[in-house]
């Protein structure tokens, strides 16, 4: 139960990048991802910005090595999570006790869009294949099949915290011995249902969103994927590379508070990460950046922005709400910035909250808004604070 959790490889494909390096190219020359619609079909397009990975469906397809006929959101997991497992070079993983662990929020939806418009024109139309991978679980079984990972595979769908807590469910998995190696983060692609929905709650931004700002309007949607490969100590001191840091701490807590915001004063956003430290060992002076949940609503920012100040009380490290590049991901984001968060430990960064102009007037501290290299990264904080008050916070240590 004591032994540590080491990540071993990173996977991310996103609005700013296809793999790990190009994001972190983005990051550096402070390169945000949103632009006009380009691929989904939507009445929106030319109305709504959006944060699109920049291929369509025959380039992920050709990527993926899997079919274009398969849904968006599986072409684009199966791509990140076989970068993370090449990244972590696992030279003897089939015959390790594996795991494929991951999240997201509307499975094969976009190809059941796509089936409904012609079926419901004409009910002897719609091509069936469209709709058989409807379910969450359905795009995780593709992934885990083209990974070859058949020992453990599960799907967690919860709302905008999924990714977070599939990985440290797979960290609690290595801990009980129950598996070695655990590919674990999330996947969302962009889809009508979806941004129809958000835009219904009038929480969109119809200019480029800018968490934590006084002025701030909403969020952006965005797709994509981020894993990480989550090792045993044993498996760690099998391989040849260095490991990119521990998880060291995770927590989720779920205030309950209202289907679809936070409480005003941050109750579960303020478990989540005292819970995490606390499993972690640490205090939270020693936390040196904080990757923020910061999507660009009022009710989020404001909510998580009053938790750290409880939890900080006065002594706030460095922290940014990347988001501000890759737009909100859903039920990827916890993924994604999970691997943000990794790469920063190890490379040393910050990054920027892009087009942050005018501080909170009711927060004490202000996120970064310049990339940094050169810096002291031994722990960062990763939130991802979900619908239904569902908050999950993750740890990572430097070795």
């Amino acid at each position: 139960m004591n032994a540590e959790v080491y990540v071993a490889g990173v996977g991310i494909i996103s609005a700013i990048g296809n793999n790990t390096a190009e994001n972190l190219a983005a990051l550096a020359s402070e390169h945000a991802g949103m632009n006009e619609i380009t691929y989904l079909d939507t009445f929106y397009r030319n109305k709504l910005p959006v944060a699109e990975v920049k291929l369509n469906n025959e380039n992920l397809a050709t990527l993926s090595g899997l079919s274009n006929n398969i849904s968006r959101t599986a072409l684009l997991s199966t791509i990140a999570a076989q970068e993370a497992i090449n990244d972590a070079g696992i030279e003897n993983f089939s015959s390790l006790r594996t795991g494929f662990i991951s999240a997201n929020s509307v499975g094969g939806m976009d190809k059941s869009e796509n089936f409904f418009a012609d079926f419901l024109a004409d009910n002897k139309k719609g091509k069936l294949r469209n709709v058989i991978n409807h379910e969450c679980g359905s795009v995780t079984e593709i992934t885990a099949d083209k990974l070859g990972i058949k020992n453990y595979v599960s799907t967690i769908s919860t709302a905008c915290s999924s990714s977070a807590n599939a990985i440290f469910f797979a960290a609690r998995m290595i801990k009980h011995n129950m598996l070695d190696v655990v590919v674990a983060g999330g996947v969302d692609a962009l889809t009508k249902f979806t941004l129809n929905g958000f835009n219904t709650l009038m929480i969109l931004d119809q200019q480029y969103c800018k968490p934590f700002d006084e002025n701030r309007k909403g969020l952006n949607l965005g797709e994509g994927a981020g894993y990480v490969v989550l090792v045993s100590e044993r498996v760690a001191h099998s391989l040849k590379k260095e490991m990119y840091c521990r998880l060291s701490g995770y927590a989720n807590a779920n205030d309950a508070y209202h289907q679809t915001a936070s409480s005003p004063d941050g109750t579960g956003s303020f478990l989540a990460m005292q819970n995490a430290l606390k499993k972690s060992g640490l205090q939270p002076n020693d936390i040196d950046y904080i990757n923020l949940h910061g999507t660009g609503t009022q009710n989020n920012d404001i909510a998580e922005g009053t938790a750290i100040a409880r939890l900080f009380e006065g002594k706030y490290p460095k922290m940014s709400s990347t988001k501000s590049f890759t737009g909100h991901t859903l039920g990827a984001c916890g993924g994604i910035e999970a691997a943000f968060s990794v790469l920063s430990i190890k490379h040393g960064i910050i990054y920027p909250n892009l087009r942050l102009q005018t501080p909170m007037k009711e927060l004490p501290f202000v996120p970064e808004i310049k990339f940094l290299q050169n810096q002291k990264v031994n722990n960062v904080l990763s939130n991802s604070f979900g619908f239904g008050g569902n908050c999950s916070s993750l740890i990572f240590s430097k070795q």
